[in-house]
């Protein structure tokens, strides 16, 4: 992709105007009122996203200059996350998550909320790499060897000349093990705007997520093999086996080795995950049951209390939407009242999700008040029971609030 200059090709003419198509994708993108509601897939909330409106999302996160970490997941993302709870935690607290898997996008239409296309980060970070030479973004590469990076600069360069782009690779370590100083002070000495982290899952993001705050960099992502893709190391699948589901077969054609115990574990636990989800969450039978509507029902300074819908599906949570959306901005506790949701389905599951990650940012507590019979097993089905704080009542809120910090007397 990166290998000539190919300024004045008829290819390059193509190329021109798909970005510009892209930009106007963008642009459309960041003006759309209301965004679609994310899903949730055993246990892990996408965000309901396009390569446009990730792409747009990660440039209004460079522009908060807040420091923010990007995850793209797939089934083995998926399957690692349900055995270690640090992983987990970090999927659940990531300001965006991205489904990098077509079979993830076929489910997530089968749990009736698609996610429109599969957003692989060999796809996102291109973008992302084509608006920092616009913009003067800075970028860093972290992690491969110092040969591919040099090869992927080399690359970039020949098609963005003016492109500010720095590398380091450290030695292989374990985690534990790394010399986080030398990595600490390098990021900051660039000073990018963009960190692409190749270390490898889940070790990348276990140190993204152990040191994104302090970098001084606005967004941060884990990117698997996309700087080996870059570098021309590794060759992508043809577009018709992307566009099919299939790329997963030509690279376990490169590293059968490496990748087939790999890709058998991670299909034999979407088998048994997908049928818990579906044997527990299945509510399209609920479809179109009006119900009741969520409400906030007391508000005070540091913490307000809420009553979920009767039925948390696709439907209620669409109608509800700007009602979330405020529970989520609140910089205050909330006390969501559970006990009368009868029905919730995978988007319910990931509304509580986001909602969770929003107030957690904020320093504050999601506390499930009294979940109902069916709620207990949606969350035991995704793996997330142990995920979220629950008690049966305000003052028994409080007792899990307090172990944290001292709020004013809630009231019930």
């Amino acid at each position: 992709m990166y290998a000539d200059d190919i300024t004045h090709s008829p290819s390059a003419l193509l190329s021109t105007l798909a970005e510009d198509a892209l930009e106007q994708r963008i642009s459309i993108e960041r003006f759309r009122p209301i965004p679609a509601q994310p899903i949730a897939l055993m246990g892990v909330a996408f965000d309901n996203l396009a390569l446009s409106g990730a792409v747009s999302r990660i440039d209004a996160m460079i522009h908060s200059r807040r420091p923010h970490y990007v995850v793209t997941a797939n089934a083995d993302f998926l399957a690692q996350a349900r055995r270690d709870t640090g992983l987990r935690r970090i999927l659940l607290d990531a300001p965006l998550v991205l489904c990098d898997g077509t079979p993830l996008v076929w489910l997530s239409r089968f749990f009736g909320n698609g996610l429109p296309e599969r957003v692989a980060g060999a796809d996102v970070v291109p973008e992302l790499i084509r608006i920092a030479a616009k913009r003067r973004y800075g970028v860093f590469l972290l992690g491969t060897t110092d040969d591919t990076n040099t090869k992927a600069i080399a690359k970039l360069r020949l098609r963005f000349p003016d492109l500010q782009v720095t590398s380091y690779s450290p030695p292989f370590r374990p985690l534990e093990e790394m010399n986080n100083q030398e990595i600490i002070r390098r990021i900051r000495l660039a000073k990018p705007d963009l960190l692409l982290v190749a270390f490898g899952c889940p070790k990348a993001e276990k140190w993204i997520a152990m040191h994104y705050r302090q970098l001084g960099v606005p967004v941060t992502i884990g990117v698997g093999a996309t700087i080996d893709f870059l570098a021309g190391r590794v060759k992508r699948a043809p577009q018709w086996m992307q566009r099919g589901g299939l790329e997963w077969i030509y690279r376990l054609c490169q590293e059968p080795r490496r990748l087939f115990k790999r890709y058998a574990g991670d299909l034999a636990f979407m088998a048994g995950a997908v049928l818990r989800q579906w044997w527990t969450l299945d509510a399209r039978s609920h479809a179109g049951r009006a119900g009741t509507r969520t409400a906030i029902v007391q508000v005070e300074p540091s913490w307000q209390r809420v009553e979920a819908a009767s039925c948390l599906h696709k439907d209620s949570v669409e109608r509800d939407a700007s009602r979330w959306k405020q529970i989520a901005d609140a910089d205050r506790h909330c006390l969501l009242e559970l006990n009368g949701t009868d029905c919730i389905d995978s988007t319910g599951i990931a509304v509580l999700i986001h909602v969770q990650k929003h107030l957690r940012a904020s320093g504050n507590h999601l506390v499930l008040l009294s979940p109902s019979r069916a709620v207990k097993r949606a969350l035991s089905a995704m793996g997330l029971a142990s995920s979220f704080e629950s008690a049966d009542d305000a003052l028994g809120a409080r007792e899990v609030i307090t172990h944290s910090e001292e709020i004013p007397e809630l009231v019930t």
